[in-house]
């Protein structure tokens, strides 16, 4: 008697998930209606039996490559809308492909950050992912000059200071996006502060004019500033209005200050600037004024000028980072208007230097000339950059 073996039944192979080089496929593919296939380890297909599709990113997991733009594509149909957000909801701008199958942000991503993806077709369907980006191993930070909200004068740059060395100047320089209300024509240029810190500063062509408004983007969050550097990890801004026209004279051969404005001369005041001949004397160039700090002490020790002085001086105008002041002198007033005997600053009666020092605002260019001199003023000390030509100071830029 033959033995009729029992069927065994036909076990269904599972359908191999959608994989993409390189890409992360996200948890839900887009489905076009409610109740459609479900999800597997990185994809779904469509309900109503429709072609099998995903979509996928280029970043994923929770050490995602930061610096890189985000990339989300379809393997079917056309993207209608994507939407890539961080934890604090600020989201990422960018743009769909013509054929429909990508969207790649903008900007790029940054270090140390979570990140939401939302993606709709045009078929209705939607879906979500996340990833989050490695910490960055050092961040760098800013200090912008001036302030926001600042009214300044003419001759005010603007000034950005990191805290650490910027390799990557030109990709930098190329997310610091200056406006103006009148489109004013400028250029960023690059130099070491003062204090041994990269610096970039924007210089208009010429001379601002009055009422200009201006604001500065430093789009930098997600930009690697190089090696020995770190990563950016937030924007910045700030803004201001140029205010008076209205330039300070300094005459050094014939100690006389005087202050224009709307090119007309208002004051003309008898002064006394540095002794010529050594450490003691003034510098010559166009400066500009980079604070009024009021009543301050003075020792000669912190220039390099040995016990010569310890003061309390008023009116204290600086003009470089070096030493450079215009304030009161009342105890040079035998030398006003005759010789310079000062240790290198400007100075002036009681009376002179508080009226100057009312009229004056932060940003005001301090024209200094003459033979008594020690030299031309540094471009980092303070700011010189307004002695270089306009075709030397776009040298300085990293994008030339």
């Amino acid at each position: 008697m033959s033995r009729i073996r029992p069927r065994t039944p036909l076990r269904r192979r599972p359908v191999p998930s959608a994989v993409i080089a390189g890409t992360a496929v996200l948890a839900a593919a887009l489905t076009a209606c409610s109740g459609g296939g479900g999800a597997d380890s990185g994809s779904a297909g469509l309900g109503g039996g429709k072609k099998q599709t995903a979509i996928s990113v280029n970043l994923s997991g929770k050490q995602a490559t930061a610096g890189e733009p985000v990339k989300v594509t379809l393997a079917d149909g056309r993207l209608k809308e994507v939407r890539v957000t961080d934890s604090k909801g600020a989201e990422l701008a960018g743009g769909i492909s013509a054929d429909g199958r990508s969207w790649t942000s903008t900007r790029t991503s940054a270090p140390g950050t979570s990140y939401s993806v939302a993606a709709k077709d045009t078929e209705g369907g939607s879906a979500t992912a996340a990833f989050t980006t490695a910490a960055p191993d050092k961040v760098n930070k800013l200090t912008l000059v001036p302030g926001k909200n600042s009214t300044v004068g003419i001759a005010q740059p603007l000034s950005i200071v990191f805290d650490h060395p910027v390799k990557n100047k030109a990709e930098v320089e190329k997310h610091l996006k200056v406006t103006t209300s009148d489109k004013t024509e400028g250029s960023w240029g690059w130099m070491q502060d003062w204090s041994g810190k990269d610096r970039a500063d924007w210089r208009p062509k010429e001379y601002w004019k009055p009422d200009t408004k201006v604001t500065l983007k430093a789009d930098l969050n997600g930009i690697d500033s190089g090696p020995g550097g770190g990563w950016f990890v937030r924007d910045y801004t700030t803004n201001l209005t140029v205010g008076r026209n209205q330039i300070v004279k300094i005459d050094l051969d014939n100690h006389r200050l005087k202050l224009l404005r709307d090119g007309q001369q208002i004051k003309d005041i008898p002064m006394s600037a540095g002794t010529p001949g050594g450490e003691k004397a003034s510098w010559r160039g166009r400066t500009v004024l980079m604070s009024k700090e009021g009543t301050i002490n003075m020792r000669s020790e912190t220039v390099g000028l040995g016990d010569a002085y310890d003061k309390m001086v008023d009116y204290s105008m600086r003009l470089t980072w070096s030493g450079m002041y215009a304030h009161a002198a009342p105890w040079n007033a035998g030398y006003f208007g005759s010789a310079n005997k000062s240790s290198g600053c400007i100075g002036m009666s009681d009376a002179d230097a508080k009226w100057i020092y009312d009229q004056v605002q932060v940003g005001d260019p301090f024209e200094v000339t003459g033979d008594d001199a020690k030299g031309t003023q540094a471009l980092n000390n303070g700011y010189g950059e307004w002695n270089l030509s306009w075709s030397e100071w776009q040298a300085k830029s990293a994008l030339r």
